[in-house]
């Protein structure tokens, strides 16, 4: 979805993933034995999120909202959407721009700049860590997008790889009989009902989804 406002995808070609293991950046095991790498690391992805502008693709999101009720289930962990103008966000994998407790995963901050280091506390005196689900977490908003996308008349399915769970087991959980729009230049290959795939980028693909919804509306 952010790829072409030039944020990195952690799968595919050129991905965020191509020469960093996972093991070194996204587990708890990661931050316990090199914080200062695995917070560096978060770092320049915020400097690279707040240097990135929302994408028509995500305006034509926002543009949705003035005719559906438009709920947002993203693992992208920026905040391009919130920028774009939409207001309804469920951040599976968490948000860039906060930082919570280690201690108390309940005590979350918002982040005014890109910076975070080794002796940012937090209320409890406890460091503070970058509010994302690493590998190896729980996704504490999965019951919630369980409940959104089950009620859903409309799916629209953009850019993903499919290979991170739970995230990816949302699928599952979609009514039948809905119309589903997937939207990937590499789409992979689903088996389900009533499927439009659209073989191309987020602002072309969501382009002309909103050209047909608005149209049929």
């Amino acid at each position: 979805m952010s790829a072409e406002s030039g944020i990195a995808t952690f799968r595919g070609l050129g991905g965020l993933w191509e020469g960093i293991r996972v093991q070194d950046v996204a587990t708890p095991e990661a931050f316990a034995r090199d914080p200062d790498m695995v917070l560096e690391f978060y770092n320049e992805r915020r400097r690279n999120v707040i240097a990135a502008k929302p994408n028509p693709g995500h305006i034509a999101i926002s543009k949705l909202e003035d005719l559906f009720d438009v709920v947002i289930l993203t693992q992208n962990v920026d905040d391009l959407h919130e920028r774009a103008g939409s207001t309804h966000i469920l951040h599976l994998h968490g948000e860039l721009m906060k930082a919570r407790s280690s201690s108390h995963p309940d005590c979350i901050t918002t982040l005014s700049g890109p910076e975070l280091n080794l002796g940012d506390m937090c209320e409890y005196g406890s460091q503070l860590r970058p509010d994302i689900v690493w590998f190896g977490e729980a996704v504490p908003m999965m019951d919630s997008a369980i409940d959104e996308i089950s009620q859903a008349d409309i799916v629209i399915v953009v850019g993903t790889s499919l290979q991170v769970y739970p995230a990816a087991s949302l699928l599952q959980h979609i009514p039948q009989g809905i119309p589903i729009f997937l939207i990937d230049p590499n789409p992979p290959v689903l088996q389900l009902d009533n499927l439009v795939v659209l073989k191309m980028g987020a602002v072309e693909g969501l382009a002309n989804i909103l050209q047909r919804l608005t149209s049929a509306s």
